[in-house]
């Protein structure tokens, strides 16, 4: 069986291996594998920045972002041969920290979590592979391919409901929303906005390719060149970049009483000199507040299949931009001038 495979921490070790057929536990779904989503934390690892193998273990199976079909389920679990299925990525900590206990493993207080494809398990990058029925999200079979995009959906619909648990702190009625990047994530939290019924508007670098029409077949607005001219003062502002300068002129944006979430990982090779006062003074004197969201749980998957169900299906497919068969997989990481999502597909 073929599956897609690196050594952590050494450039240069992606690769197709030849692995064991999985073996299911009496609480596993055994599945075909689809497709899996290739996303920034995929590249990190294969460049040697990231990712943990099992214990005991060189080599870690990586795909975190996965679509696959049922191929057996035990009896009870509510899932049959051929369903369509999403894989979780994160697991509770063994110490069950308070978060982890109660179902919130997302929000891991130890640190001691694992993930699939990423920290101490295998990934769903493979022919076949085995998922407990707990830890998978049953899709409408009507979406198909486009079924891969759910994982990074879900870190968005986590996202948007911080947004709306913080901003319920006071009188809440957002009208405008602003989303900076867009990439896979940027569009979808984009999308979530206008299923809202928010005024969206957009900012990223891109003059060309299919990142303007995305957005503007949403509805939203599609915003380059300065922060400052993307539309009005946003009520809410989902960061997806990681770009530092735009976290610090985001927040400047801010309306009064605004909630900002940053999604994007800062690279951590560029020095920014900040005015501190300034973010000071902008947080305080207008009741803003700004936080960081990263993982999701269950729930927010739910979430993201129902947003994703009611999307445009032709929307959604447009996102996919590539579709790399696992024996072409370097050029599946090789980042091409009108990527927005490539997906490495074991049905080519």
């Amino acid at each position: 069986m073929k599956a897609v495979a690196v050594t952590p921490g050494k450039a240069g070790s992606l690769r197709v291996d030849d692995i064991d057929e999985p073996r299911a536990g009496r609480d596993d779904l055994v599945v075909e594998g689809l497709a899996m989503g290739v996303c920034g934390t995929d590249r990190e690892i294969v460049r040697g920045a990231y990712g943990w193998a099992p214990p005991g273990r060189e080599r870690l199976v990586i795909g975190h972002e996965s679509l696959g079909h049922v191929i057996q389920a035990p009896t009870g679990s509510g899932f049959s041969p051929g369903d369509l299925v999403v894989g979780v990525v994160r697991r509770p900590d063994p110490a069950a920290c308070p978060h982890c206990a109660i179902g919130e493993w997302d929000m891991c207080c130890n640190g001691e979590y694992t993930e699939r494809g990423i920290k101490s398990l295998d990934g769903y990058g493979a022919q076949r592979y085995v998922v407990e029925a707990s830890f998978a999200v049953h899709l409408d079979p009507s979406l198909g391919g486009v079924g891969v995009l759910l994982e990074p959906t879900s870190i968005v619909a986590k996202a948007w409901e911080h947004v709306d648990r913080i901003g319920r702190r006071a009188l809440w009625e957002p009208r405008c929303a602003l989303v900076t990047g867009a990439g896979p994530v940027g569009l979808l939290a984009a999308l979530l906005g206008v299923q809202r019924g928010l005024e969206v508007h957009v900012f990223d670098r891109a003059t060309a390719g299919p990142k303007p029409g995305l957005v503007k077949a949403l509805g939203a607005h599609y915003h380059v060149g300065r922060l400052e001219d993307a539309g009005p003062s946003p009520d809410v502002m989902l960061e997806c970049t990681g770009a530092s300068e735009l976290v610090l002129e985001g927040i400047d944006r801010l309306a009064p009483g605004a909630v900002m979430c940053l999604t994007g990982v800062s690279s951590g090779t560029r020095t920014t000199t900040v005015e501190f006062a300034m973010v000071n003074r902008k947080i305080v004197l207008d009741n803003a507040v700004v936080f960081g969201s990263v993982n999701a749980n269950l729930r927010h998957y739910q979430a993201a299949s129902d947003a994703l169900r009611r999307a445009d299906p032709a929307w959604l497919g447009s996102l996919i931009t590539r579709r790399v068969a696992v024996t072409d997989l370097a050029n599946a990481f090789e980042r091409q001038r009108d990527d927005v999502k490539v997906v490495i597909d074991f049905q080519k």
